[in-house]
């Protein structure tokens, strides 16, 4: 668990940005950890902003950092286990076996925001880190987090009505074979909307966000699957802010596309198993949104930012949950 002595270190998104390693308990591979980034900020704030990010992914997107710290919050994000800064030599990227395992990630990560003195945490959660975080929500939450943000997440499967009626079963198997691999299939064109080398507008390690995105196994589905059932019995506590593009990318539809839409998740999925998630659910739907709607072209992103920024502000002050609801 955190080390309140361990040192931050200069990140590799220079500037204001720190990291620092938290070491866990081991798994069934052994050795993991997971990594805290801060960007510092100057005044200290009163509340943070805790990011959690998506499948095949890490924590870059530096120009959301600062947009935060320019509204008067702290910001930190969380590479969860297995994934970006956390990886370690002989790991498995991604590789999971219940949604659970991250919690502690998360866990971790609150403490050390708390002992710089900071109670009060909007949780932010892209994709698969957006279902991580809801299920967090729904089932162990901290008292110190607020309000639950998520940008795109992922509630549902994006499969052809064959495919994913075969999630059960697949499920079912990665019970007894986790490590059988399932082959995703190929598609670079959300890579290319992104990655400046491919035409898009950022810059990031593609070995940590590849362009293809990578096989997974029946033990990384189950894990998702189980998820996603389990978070439709939960109920959220906190308010909730629901983000997502107004389109999809559709099979045969133009590479144009894949600029404007979501490429990876289904927006339909996404609003009706979002809209259920608690009793304070605010849905935004996002015209020209990528699926990662801060990576989305300046006009539509700097939309979002004013959405997300606003509807902080109009969160009415009201106490955190007790430690009995945890």
């Amino acid at each position: 668990m955190a080390d309140k002595d361990a040192a931050w270190a200069p990140d590799i998104l220079g500037g204001a940005f720190e990291y620092r390693h938290i070491d866990h308990p081991d798994d069934y591979d052994g050795t993991v950890r997971s990594t805290l980034v801060r960007r510092l900020p100057q005044p200290k704030p009163a509340k943070a902003v805790l990011y959690v990010h998506g499948f095949s992914d890490y924590f870059f997107q530096s120009e959301m950092a600062e947009r935060f710290v320019e509204a008067g919050y702290g910001f930190y994000a969380v590479d969860l286990r297995k994934y970006g800064r956390s990886l370690l030599p002989g790991q498995t990227m991604f590789r999971v076996r219940d949604i659970h395992e991250y919690f502690p990630d998360i866990d971790s990560a609150i403490a050390l925001i708390k002992a710089e003195g900071i109670d009060s945490i909007v949780l932010l959660g892209h994709s698969t880190g957006g279902l991580t975080s809801a299920l967090y929500m729904a089932s162990n939450p901290a008292p110190e987090i607020r309000a639950l943000v998520l940008n795109s997440p992922f509630l549902d499967w994006n499969l052809p009505p064959l495919q994913k009626a075969a999630v059960p079963l697949l499920s079912a198997i990665g019970r007894f074979f986790p490590g059988l691999s399932v082959r995703q299939k190929p598609d670079s064109g959300y890579a290319e909307t992104l990655h400046r080398e491919l035409g898009g507008e950022w810059d990031y390690r593609r070995d940590w966000k590849p362009d293809v995105l990578p096989d997974v196994d029946a033990g990384w589905v189950r894990a998702i699957d189980r998820a996603q059932r389990e978070l439709r019995r939960g109920h959220i506590r906190v308010p909730v802010l629901l983000l997502h593009s107004a389109e999809s990318v559709r099979p045969g539809e133009p590479k144009e596309k894949y600029g404007c839409a979501d490429a990876i998740l289904d927006v339909e999925s996404i609003g009706r198993y979002g809209r259920a998630l608690g009793d304070e659910v605010t849905e935004v739907t996002v015209d020209g949104g990528l699926h990662d709607l801060v990576l989305s072209a300046r006009p539509v992103r700097e939309r979002v930012y004013t959405d997300i920024l606003r509807w902080l502000a109009a969160l009415p002050q009201s106490p955190s949950p007790t430690a009995s609801q945890r």
